[in-house]
């Protein structure tokens, strides 16, 4: 197997989860840096304020992706380093840094991928109503002008949003992640078409700033997998792929967050859930939000069996017994990498880059000083295999970013789960290449063929 020429082999990180430096140099207070100080917030009690701390070892960083052979990388930046609260005065020093990691990665001849917004909102903006608040689509267009404006000459990769699933889902339905606020579901609607307006604009901001910009949006889902090959159980995942299914955590769903940006319009199935606690749309919201985008990122990490139920519609398949679990228990399913593209290239028609994948293990330092990270090498190995057969089948995939370049803060999950390729040591920041870091460079190295 050998993926296409111009495939672009990349590695990711978030701005919360990985710079650290949390009060230095006229960073803003996020969400985030309030949420790890609610007691029992955190598994570990612990935050971001250090995280990798690469704020100051980004030069480090950056060889060790330069050295793996990456030819990309995909960043978010942290809003309130760049706007302190949100709106307002620009932080000189935010920009500096930017500017420093940017010129770094292309003095590697690394890509910098920008992701706008990876969920740490400015403090200051979640008082004012946060994306409850309508003035929040100004609010991130303003800060996207900013961005643009400051490093379009030189990044010409944009992502919107990371996840909105996550941060509205996980941060006001479950209330789990930042800020824990869990809210009605018409508050939450509310929120979610805010957030669809506010890419729709950041979209305009960044096109107007930067005419060559390459501009895309990054949501996530569990992959609906066929049981069988059988056309009847294709067309049955392809069903409850796009569903809107009426569950506790309702948000997580892949049509609510994607037709919208593609169509002009919400799914019926879910216009049918949320009937009764549907706020006002208006017919320009639409229009904005549908603003033509360039690709469409999608964090793909697991999914779930389906066959068809002999009535036209699906099942949803119970796991097998002792099926293959991550060490944060997520489950193994390669094939998602496979059905997962083929469905939303087949459903929005636009180039595909897998923004996000990878696992958590329970990795740790050897007698021999290294890290065996087997599970992972499979796990990579398998996951690459089926994304390789979805190009070989036709599907316009240009990209995929490993999670993660290294360990780091894990949400709300703390230090205990390491998803990176390299190993950190938290108390000295000491980087060790795991081997699965090894195992990648000879995969990029060779354009896949290796596999």
């Amino acid at each position: 197997m050998r993926f296409p020429q111009n495939f672009l082999w990349g590695s990711a990180t978030a701005s919360y989860q990985f710079e650290g430096a949390a009060s230095l140099d006229g960073r803003g207070y996020t969400v985030w840096d309030d949420f790890c100080r609610r007691p029992g917030s955190i598994l570990d009690g612990s935050n971001g304020d250090i995280a990798c701390d690469h704020y100051h070892r980004y030069p480090e960083d950056v060889a060790i992706m330069g050295d793996i052979g990456f030819g990309a990388y995909r960043f978010s930046l942290a809003w309130s380093r760049i706007l302190p609260d949100g709106i307002g005065a620009v932080n000189q020093k935010g920009i500096d840094f930017y500017n420093a990691l940017i010129d770094e990665l292309l003095k590697k001849n690394i890509t910098p991928c920008i992701t706008l917004y990876h969920w740490d909102m400015p403090y200051a903006l979640y008082r004012k109503g946060g994306w409850q608040n309508k003035d929040s689509v100004d609010w991130f267009a303003n800060y996207a002008e900013v961005v643009a404006r400051a490093f379009g000459d030189r990044v010409k990769f944009f992502i919107t949003f990371n996840e909105p699933q996550c941060f509205i889902g996980l941060g006001h339905v479950s209330g789990e992640h930042a800020p824990g606020n869990i809210m009605s579901r018409r508050s939450v609607l509310e929120m979610t078409h805010n957030v669809l307006m506010a890419h729709g604009k950041a979209v305009q901001a960044i096109r107007s700033a930067v005419p060559d910009a390459m501009i895309g949006y990054a949501p996530t889902s569990g992959v609906a997998c066929p049981n069988t090959d059988r056309t009847e159980d294709i067309e049955a995942a392809r069903k409850a792929y796009f569903d809107v299914p009426d569950q506790p955590n309702y948000m997580w769903n892949v049509s609510w967050f994607s037709d919208p940006v593609f169509f002009g319009k919400y799914p019926e199935a879910g216009l049918k859930v949320f009937e009764k606690d549907l706020p006002d749309f208006k017919p320009d919201d639409f229009k904005l939000i549908t603003e033509p985008i360039d690709f469409y990122g999608q964090n793909i990490y697991n999914g779930y069996s389906v066959e068809d139920d002999g009535q036209g519609s699906y099942r949803r398949l119970p796991r097998k017994p002792g099926f293959a679990r991550t060490a944060c228990g997520w489950p193994v399913v390669p094939e998602c990498l496979y059905w997962g593209p083929k469905f939303l290239y087949e459903r929005y028609k636009k180039p595909i880059y897998i923004t996000e994948n990878g696992i958590s293990c329970t990795d740790s330092v050897c007698l021999d000083g290294k890290i065996h990270d087997t599970e992972r090498i499979d796990f990579l190995h398998r996951y690459l295999l089926s994304l390789g057969k979805a190009i070989e089948d036709g599907v316009d995939v240009k990209g995929y970013f490993v999670w993660s370049l290294m360990d780091n803060f894990e949400w709300a999950k703390g230090y205990t789960e390491r998803f990176g390729i390299v190993h950190v040591d938290y108390e000295t920041q000491e980087r060790t290449w795991k081997d699965s870091a090894f195992w990648l460079k000879e995969v990029i190295k060779s354009g896949g063929a290796i596999l």
